[in-house]
Formats: C-alpha cells, sequence, structure tokens
C-alpha cells in the first residue's frame, strides 16, 4: 500500500461543526453513547449519530456492509466536518472491502478514533489522504478525565502542542523526523499478509495495546518485524500497554526488536488505554527528540 501525499496544514473545527458518529467496530452500550454525545456537545460541537449504529450482528454494531454504508454516507455529508468512532473492540477490519477509498474524505476534515478503529485509520491515511486523530472513541469520552478533554477540544480546533514524554524512558537515543504511524499492536499485526498491510516506510511508528500479556506483545512485533514492516521506519515511541501481564519485560523487548535498527526509541506517551489518552493526528510529520523527550510537529508547537 503506498502512501498518498499529505497535507500538513492545520486542519481545524469550529464552534457549531458538526461531527457525526460511526460504528465501525464492537456494538455499544447507547447510555454511555449518549454521555459521550454531551461531552462532545459541551467542547461546542453538534453531533449527528445515524440511526443505523444501534443495529447488532452478534459482537458487531450491525453487518459490515452496514457499518461501511454509515461512514461512507458520513464522508460525504458536505455538514459533517468530522467523524468520531462509537468505540473499539473488534470489527473494523471486517468492513475495509467494502468502502470505497477514492470517495471517502471529499468533504471530510478528519476522522477521530483509536484501538481497533486502528485498522481504518492506517487506510484512511494510506489510501484516502485523510487526517486521522488518534484519540478517545465516543464511550471512552464518556467518563474521561479533563486533561484527555481538554487535549481533545485542543487538537479538534487546530491548537497543536507537542507531546512531551514526562513519564518516558529512553531506549535509543537519537532524534528522527518522520510521519507519525501506527496504532494499537495487535491491530497492525492482524494487518499483516493482507492487502492493507500498513506501510511504515519512513515513520515515526507509534503503538499502544491492552490487555496482552509480554509473550503475546512480543509474538506479535516479532511477526511484523519479520515481515518486513520495520525495515525503514525512522524511530518509535510507545503509549500506553495497559493490564498487560509482565510489563517489566517490556522494555527489553522492545530493545531486542527494534535496537538493531539503530532508529530512537522512547517509551511514556500518555495515549491509548491508560487513564489520560491524549490526542494527536497520524500522518502528520513529527519529529522524536529522546533528549528532550517529546514529540513536535513540523509546522506546530
Amino acid at each position: 500500500m503506498q502512501p498518498l501525499p499529505f497535507d500538513n496544514s492545520v486542519k481545524t473545527l469550529a464552534p457549531g461543526d458538526v461531527i457525526g458518529v460511526a460504528a465501525p467496530s464492537s456494538r455499544f452500550d447507547p447510555d454511555t453513547l449518549d454521555k459521550g454525545v454531551e461531552r462532545l456537545k459541551s467542547m461546542g460541537f453538534r453531533v449527528r449519530v445515524p440511526r443505523n449504529i444501534y443495529e447488532t450482528q452478534r459482537y458487531l454494531a450491525g453487518s459490515d456492509k452496514a457499518r461501511a454504508r454509515v461512514l461512507s454516507d458520513l464522508c460525504q455529508d458536505p455538514e459533517v466536518k468530522a467523524v468520531i468512532a462509537a468505540r473499539g473492540g473488534y470489527g473494523a477490519m471486517r468492513m475495509l472491502p467494502f468502502l470505497d477509498w477514492k470517495d471517502l474524505g471529499v468533504s471530510l476534515t478528519r476522522f477521530i478514533g483509536f484501538s481497533d478503529a486502528t485498522a481504518l485509520m492506517t487506510c484512511l491515511v494510506e489510501k484516502s489522504g485523510l487526517e486521522v486523530i488518534h484519540g478517545p472513541n465516543l464511550v471512552s469520552l464518556a467518563d474521561a478525565g479533563q486533561k484527555t478533554l481538554d487535549g481533545m477540544k485542543r487538537v479538534l480546533t487546530g491548537r497543536l502542542e507537542a507531546l512531551t514524554l514526562c513519564d518516558g524512558r529512553c531506549l535509543v537515543m537519537g532524534k528522527a523526523r518522520g510521519r507519525l504511524l501506527g496504532g494499537n499492536l495487535a491491530t497492525l499485526s492482524h494487518m499483516v499478509g493482507t492487502r492493507f498491510q500498513p506501510d511504515l516506510s519512513g515513520a515515526i511508528v507509534f503503538l499502544e495495546d491492552v490487555g496482552e500479556p509480554a509473550y503475546k506483545i512480543d509474538r506479535m512485533l516479532t511477526q511484523m518485524r519479520l515481515a518486513g514492516l520495520f525495515d525503514r521506519i525512522r524511530g518509535v515511541v510507545t503509549g500506553d500497554f495497559t493490564d498487560c501481564a509482565n510489563a517489566e519485560y517490556l522494555p527489553e523487548i522492545f530493545m531486542e526488536i527494534f535496537g538493531p535498527l539503530g532508529v530512537p526509541v522512547m517509551t511514556g506517551l500518555a495515549a491509548g488505554h491508560g487513564l489520560v489518552n491524549l490526542a494527536f493526528p497520524l500522518g502528520r510529520t513529527v519529529v522524536l527528540d529522546t533528549d528532550a523527550a517529546r514529540l513536535s510537529w513540523s509546522n506546530g508547537r
């Protein structure tokens, strides 16, 4: 998959803009969704919730074609300036074959989500050239803390700030520049070998996960390494690996996988499934500086 040229200019939402809600993955609790909607409204946005996202099929929020159709309709609606994923879980990969990537992003400003939405977001960046925001899904906004909420609003309204890795640990020193790509490790590893496999060439790779023991994280990273996905990356920054058994092994695993590549490697970005989930763009050019322990944007601060 060859990535499209990406516009590094800052895209913004204004008060009163419409954010649509898609459900690309698992079914959700309607009451929690409503709380998330109220959080977006409190930021000054209008929210459009299509009726069809309440459909269910087993553990999914409707059939694959139905979920894809909701997203396509939202993306082609000139009033909708952004789309947010209802929740993660599982299912985004299943709908990828039913999307017309050329038609997506015609009027849309950005797509927001994380976790299982990584599959969709990766393809939106590479196939549609669309800006995506790695940040809270709608149901996770319902109980999000103020730091997460403030970070979300800043990014949506174009106030792009450097991300400081306050509790970060430098595993390999250095400074590198590249497009920030990645997301949920389990989702990315399951895309390997498909026609939607991500192209991480020239990227600063961001990774996070939840509920995966250290040996499974090792296995997923090893699969991606053996498949050549890390051959031409320029750096690595990891977010939260929440509720991961034997998390004390992770720095050693990261060093074994990424150390031989000679690229800077840093842990500790407050993003993912932890208590704080800072929002930031994927696909945008970023500078990873391990001395300063931060990620800064080429056109940000």
